[in-house]
């Protein structure tokens, strides 16, 4: 029991080349030419439940996703859940902890992925000292580049709202190096931060989905430089067992 309660205190490991690690792979098949950009958020909660969450990505309104955004997860998971769906996938952790998997945030997508890189955000939190990462991927939808983002700020918890908005405004920092359109998703771990993409002219899809995570509205969307004015939005709550997140999607039309 001591050295469990010691383990439960001890500090994570920090990745903080921003070379990697870096896991990427799969054989992504578009199996339909649809009108709109499906994107899909998934915190999969240290990624325990990987079936059951690909039963769910498997299942409407979920299915059929261009993008899939995935958090606390590590790389056997990223893996599977890319070879589940016949999706690439690039994954990038952030950080481990004794007697744990890496945690870490992932994008998946039937289009090819062309580059990806890695973006270590300020701050790490309190008691475990994580530090969190991005994971970044220009993927080729359409015949378009798009920059996409996969995010998960630290938790209210670990990091206070004013650090966790620098963490967001480092995200914005970077893509405002790409002019072309640009999709963040991922668990912001606040709803308040979603302001700061609206300031920098993000249209934020997700501000009206209600709860994702017991009472709080953390899961988000946000897309620049794409025609989001008749987008549609949700979350599937009918996905259970899988985490304590609700996946939420929104499509681009």
């Amino acid at each position: 029991m001591a050295a469990a309660a010691v383990a439960s205190c001890a500090p994570a490991l920090n990745y903080t080349d921003p070379q990697g690690p870096r896991y990427a792979g799969g054989h992504g098949v578009v199996s339909e030419a649809a009108s709109g950009v499906r994107v899909v958020t998934f915190n999969i909660a240290y990624g325990r439940q990987i079936e059951r969450a690909i039963a769910c990505l498997r299942e409407a309104p979920l299915q059929g996703a261009d993008i899939v955004l995935l958090q606390e997860m590590h790389a056997p998971g990223a893996e599977a859940i890319a070879d589940a769906l016949a999706m690439n996938y690039v994954y990038y952790p952030s950080s481990v902890r004794p007697g744990e998997r890496d945690m870490g945030t992932g994008v998946l997508s039937p289009w090819p992925i062309e580059s990806t890189e890695k973006l270590i955000l300020p701050h790490t939190t309190r008691v475990m000292h994580r530090s969190r990462t991005a994971t970044i991927a220009t993927v080729r939808i359409h015949g378009v580049a798009v920059r996409v983002y996969s995010l998960h700020l630290g938790s209210p918890v670990g990091l206070s709202g004013r650090r966790r908005g620098e963490q967001a405004q480092a995200v914005l920092a970077d893509a405002r190096r790409w002019d072309g359109p640009v999709i963040v998703g991922g668990d912001l771990n606040s709803k308040s931060v979603g302001k700061r993409f609206e300031a920098a002219g993000f249209r934020w899809l997700t501000k009206s989905v209600g709860k994702t995570v017991g009472p709080f509205s953390f899961d988000h969307v946000y897309v620049r430089a794409l025609d989001a004015a008749t987008s549609e939005v949700g979350v599937a709550r009918s996905c259970r067992g899988a985490s304590d997140h609700s996946p939420v999607w929104a499509v681009v039309r």
